[in-house]
Protein backbone atom coordinates (compact mmCIF):
# COMPACT_ATOMS: atom_id res chain seq x y z
CA UNK A 1 0.00 0.00 0.00
CA UNK A 2 1.52 3.02 -1.15
CA UNK A 3 -0.64 5.02 1.79
CA UNK A 4 -0.83 8.12 -1.67
CA UNK A 5 -3.81 6.64 -3.75
CA UNK A 6 -6.18 3.92 -2.95
CA UNK A 7 -5.26 0.44 -3.61
CA UNK A 8 -7.89 -0.32 -6.05
CA UNK A 9 -8.34 3.03 -8.05
CA UNK A 10 -3.83 2.23 -8.18
CA UNK A 11 -4.49 -1.08 -9.78
CA UNK A 12 -7.44 -0.19 -12.05
CA UNK A 13 -4.79 2.39 -13.81
CA UNK A 14 -1.98 0.03 -14.04
CA UNK A 15 -4.25 -2.51 -15.67
CA UNK A 16 -5.89 -0.03 -17.77
CA UNK A 17 -2.37 1.83 -18.94
CA UNK A 18 -0.37 0.73 -22.54
CA UNK A 19 1.65 -2.10 -21.35
CA UNK A 20 5.60 -1.82 -22.14
CA UNK A 21 7.16 -3.54 -25.00
CA UNK A 22 10.96 -4.72 -25.76
CA UNK A 23 13.79 -4.32 -23.72
CA UNK A 24 11.94 -1.87 -21.29
CA UNK A 25 9.34 -4.87 -20.50
CA UNK A 26 12.44 -6.82 -19.93
CA UNK A 27 13.82 -4.33 -17.49
CA UNK A 28 10.83 -3.68 -15.35
CA UNK A 29 10.62 -7.43 -14.42
CA UNK A 30 13.88 -7.46 -13.88
CA UNK A 31 13.40 -4.66 -11.55
CA UNK A 32 10.20 -6.10 -9.55
CA UNK A 33 12.55 -9.53 -9.08
CA UNK A 34 15.40 -7.79 -7.97
CA UNK A 35 13.92 -5.03 -6.04
CA UNK A 36 15.01 -2.43 -7.73
CA UNK A 37 13.07 0.95 -7.75
CA UNK A 38 12.32 1.97 -11.16
CA UNK A 39 9.70 4.98 -12.18
CA UNK A 40 5.99 3.47 -11.45
CA UNK A 41 4.05 2.75 -14.21
CA UNK A 42 1.41 5.50 -13.86
CA UNK A 43 4.51 7.96 -13.49
CA UNK A 44 6.08 6.56 -16.83
CA UNK A 45 2.98 7.11 -18.66
CA UNK A 46 2.27 10.83 -17.05
CA UNK A 47 6.34 11.22 -18.23
CA UNK A 48 5.75 10.17 -21.37
CA UNK A 49 2.81 12.58 -22.27
CA UNK A 50 4.65 15.20 -20.82
CA UNK A 51 8.10 14.69 -23.35
CA UNK A 52 6.04 14.38 -26.28
CA UNK A 53 4.82 17.87 -25.40
CA UNK A 54 8.19 19.26 -24.19
CA UNK A 55 10.53 17.39 -26.90
CA UNK A 56 13.29 18.05 -24.56
CA UNK A 57 16.51 18.05 -26.52
CA UNK A 58 18.50 17.99 -23.30
CA UNK A 59 17.71 15.88 -20.33
CA UNK A 60 19.80 15.68 -16.94
CA UNK A 61 18.69 12.64 -14.33
CA UNK A 62 20.07 12.08 -11.19
CA UNK A 63 20.19 8.25 -10.33
CA UNK A 64 20.13 6.26 -13.21
CA UNK A 65 20.43 2.66 -11.51
CA UNK A 66 19.67 0.26 -13.86
CA UNK A 67 19.21 2.61 -17.10
CA UNK A 68 15.57 2.32 -17.02
CA UNK A 69 14.38 5.86 -16.82
CA UNK A 70 16.92 6.89 -19.65
CA UNK A 71 16.26 4.23 -21.74
CA UNK A 72 12.60 5.55 -21.35
CA UNK A 73 13.04 8.83 -22.03
CA UNK A 74 14.86 7.73 -25.22
CA UNK A 75 12.45 5.67 -26.32
CA UNK A 76 9.67 8.29 -25.89
CA UNK A 77 12.06 10.83 -27.86
CA UNK A 78 12.78 8.26 -30.74
CA UNK A 79 16.78 9.12 -30.12
CA UNK A 80 16.32 12.79 -30.61
CA UNK A 81 17.99 13.39 -27.27
CA UNK A 82 21.28 13.98 -25.45
CA UNK A 83 20.83 12.36 -21.75
CA UNK A 84 23.01 12.99 -18.73
CA UNK A 85 22.50 10.53 -16.00
CA UNK A 86 24.71 10.00 -12.70
CA UNK A 87 24.92 6.84 -11.15
CA UNK A 88 27.84 5.83 -7.62
CA UNK A 89 26.74 2.13 -7.35
CA UNK A 90 28.93 -0.55 -8.99
CA UNK A 91 26.61 -3.21 -9.76
CA UNK A 92 23.68 -0.46 -11.18
CA UNK A 93 26.18 0.83 -13.29
CA UNK A 94 27.62 -1.84 -14.86
CA UNK A 95 23.75 -3.26 -15.33
CA UNK A 96 22.93 0.17 -16.90
CA UNK A 97 26.00 -0.01 -19.16
CA UNK A 98 25.15 -3.39 -20.44
CA UNK A 99 20.88 -2.08 -21.17
CA UNK A 100 22.31 1.05 -22.71
CA UNK A 101 24.52 -0.96 -25.00
CA UNK A 102 21.63 -3.67 -25.93
CA UNK A 103 19.50 -0.61 -26.98
CA UNK A 104 22.10 1.05 -28.75
CA UNK A 105 21.91 4.43 -27.07
CA UNK A 106 25.47 4.88 -26.25
CA UNK A 107 26.25 7.81 -28.13
CA UNK A 108 22.58 9.31 -27.00
CA UNK A 109 23.33 8.77 -22.95
CA UNK A 110 26.10 9.44 -20.79
CA UNK A 111 26.64 7.98 -17.37
CA UNK A 112 28.31 10.24 -14.61
CA UNK A 113 30.23 7.65 -12.43
CA UNK A 114 30.27 9.19 -8.73
CA UNK A 115 28.41 10.59 -6.00
CA UNK A 116 26.13 13.44 -7.85
CA UNK A 117 27.59 15.72 -5.47
CA UNK A 118 30.78 15.82 -6.73
CA UNK A 119 30.15 14.74 -10.29
CA UNK A 120 27.48 17.87 -11.17
CA UNK A 121 30.20 20.45 -9.74
CA UNK A 122 31.97 20.86 -12.87
CA UNK A 123 29.12 19.61 -15.29
CA UNK A 124 28.70 21.84 -18.43
CA UNK A 125 26.00 23.08 -20.85
CA UNK A 126 22.16 23.68 -20.22
CA UNK A 127 19.50 21.55 -20.09
CA UNK A 128 15.38 21.40 -21.14
CA UNK A 129 13.89 18.90 -18.49
CA UNK A 130 16.19 17.46 -14.96
CA UNK A 131 14.59 14.50 -13.33
CA UNK A 132 15.59 14.06 -9.72
CA UNK A 133 15.43 10.27 -8.78
CA UNK A 134 18.46 10.38 -6.07
CA UNK A 135 19.39 10.72 -2.44
CA UNK A 136 15.68 11.95 -1.18
CA UNK A 137 17.41 13.82 1.69
CA UNK A 138 19.42 16.10 -0.67
CA UNK A 139 16.54 17.15 -3.45
CA UNK A 140 17.18 20.73 -2.34
CA UNK A 141 20.52 20.61 -3.10
CA UNK A 142 19.91 19.02 -6.02
CA UNK A 143 17.73 21.74 -7.20
CA UNK A 144 20.09 25.01 -5.98
CA UNK A 145 22.88 23.20 -7.94
CA UNK A 146 20.99 22.87 -11.04
CA UNK A 147 18.36 25.50 -11.61
CA UNK A 148 20.97 28.09 -12.96
CA UNK A 149 21.69 24.72 -15.73
CA UNK A 150 17.60 24.77 -16.60
CA UNK A 151 16.99 26.75 -19.86
CA UNK A 152 13.76 29.04 -19.39
CA UNK A 153 11.09 26.68 -19.90
CA UNK A 154 12.36 24.02 -18.82
CA UNK A 155 10.87 21.64 -16.25
CA UNK A 156 11.83 20.04 -12.85
CA UNK A 157 10.77 16.76 -11.75
CA UNK A 158 11.11 15.40 -8.84
CA UNK A 159 10.47 11.58 -7.88
CA UNK A 160 9.27 10.49 -4.55
CA UNK A 161 8.21 13.36 -2.86
CA UNK A 162 5.70 12.09 -1.00
CA UNK A 163 7.66 8.94 -0.22
CA UNK A 164 4.67 6.63 0.96
CA UNK A 165 2.87 9.39 2.27
CA UNK A 166 4.96 10.24 5.20
CA UNK A 167 5.19 14.10 3.40
CA UNK A 168 1.90 14.08 4.22
CA UNK A 169 1.27 12.80 7.42
CA UNK A 170 3.23 12.05 10.77
CA UNK A 171 1.07 9.33 11.05
CA UNK A 172 3.01 6.99 8.18
CA UNK A 173 6.10 8.38 9.21
CA UNK A 174 8.70 5.53 10.50
CA UNK A 175 11.63 6.65 12.92
CA UNK A 176 15.29 5.94 10.80
CA UNK A 177 12.75 8.29 7.97
CA UNK A 178 12.49 11.46 9.82
CA UNK A 179 15.30 13.15 8.90
CA UNK A 180 14.46 12.40 5.54
CA UNK A 181 10.94 13.83 6.28
CA UNK A 182 11.70 17.20 7.15
CA UNK A 183 14.14 17.74 4.55
CA UNK A 184 11.82 16.56 1.98
CA UNK A 185 8.98 18.99 3.78
CA UNK A 186 11.34 21.65 3.29
CA UNK A 187 12.20 21.34 -0.35
CA UNK A 188 8.69 20.90 -1.46
CA UNK A 189 7.54 23.91 0.72
CA UNK A 190 11.25 26.01 -0.93
CA UNK A 191 10.27 24.76 -4.20
CA UNK A 192 6.42 25.87 -4.38
CA UNK A 193 6.93 29.33 -2.83
CA UNK A 194 9.82 30.23 -5.14
CA UNK A 195 9.78 33.35 -7.42
CA UNK A 196 10.41 32.71 -11.31
CA UNK A 197 9.46 28.42 -10.70
CA UNK A 198 5.51 27.20 -10.68
CA UNK A 199 5.32 24.10 -9.15
CA UNK A 200 2.59 20.93 -9.38
CA UNK A 201 2.37 18.37 -6.59
CA UNK A 202 0.79 15.13 -8.35
CA UNK A 203 -0.36 12.13 -5.89
CA UNK A 204 0.37 9.62 -8.37
CA UNK A 205 3.23 7.08 -7.48
CA UNK A 206 4.78 7.89 -5.03
CA UNK A 207 4.24 11.45 -5.09
CA UNK A 208 5.70 13.52 -8.41
CA UNK A 209 7.12 17.13 -8.15
CA UNK A 210 6.49 19.47 -11.70
CA UNK A 211 8.15 22.34 -11.53
CA UNK A 212 8.28 25.07 -14.34
CA UNK A 213 10.83 27.60 -14.87
CA UNK A 214 9.64 30.93 -16.33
Amino acid sequence: MSNIVNDKVENYIRETLKPSQGLLRDLEVYAEENSVPIIHKEVADLLRVLLKLKRPKKILELGCAIGYSSLFFADVLDGDVEIVTTERNPLMLERAQENIKKAGMEDRIKILVGDAEETLKDLEGSFDMIFIDAAKGHYKMFFDMLIDKLNHGGIVISDNILYKGMIASDDYVVRRKKTIVKRMRTYLDYICDLEGISTSLVPIGDGLAISYKD
